[in-house]
């Protein structure tokens, strides 16, 4: 399964930005959408996560109050409304789909192809 990202770009601080993703062609049926970052010299990282069925979240302390990940099942999407921007959010963001809800990058069985996000001071 493809997921398709999109979304990103360039904002100054203080500003919003929204990503979506969305699998290609077919219903999302995996239990968790996540979303992660990685940026220059750094290890990828969750910062937001979706149980799709409930539409629980979760969020890293670096992005909780600022970020805010919902999903719409009618639209068989998932979106990432980012308030507030800082310039440490600088990174390429992907979304990813997996079983079980964990920071570990290697359970995600599935992933978008990443889009970049840059937040200039």
């Amino acid at each position: 399964v493809q997921l398709q990202a999109s979304g990103g770009g360039l904002v100054q601080a203080g500003g919003s930005l929204s990503l979506s993703c969305a699998p290609s062609g077919r219903t999302f049926s995996s239990n968790v959408m996540g979303w992660f970052r990685q940026a220059p010299g750094k290890e990828r990282e969750l910062i937001a996560a979706i149980a799709w069925a409930r539409g629980s979240t979760n969020y890293a302390d670096s992005v909780k109050g600022r970020f805010t990940f919902s999903r719409d099942n009618a639209k068989n999407t998932g979106y990432l409304q980012m308030n507030s921007l800082k310039p440490e959010d600088t990174a390429v963001y992907y979304c990813a789909a997996g079983p079980v809800l964990t920071a570990d990058p290697a359970a995600y069985h599935y992933w978008g192809q990443g889009t970049q996000v840059t937040v200039s001071s």
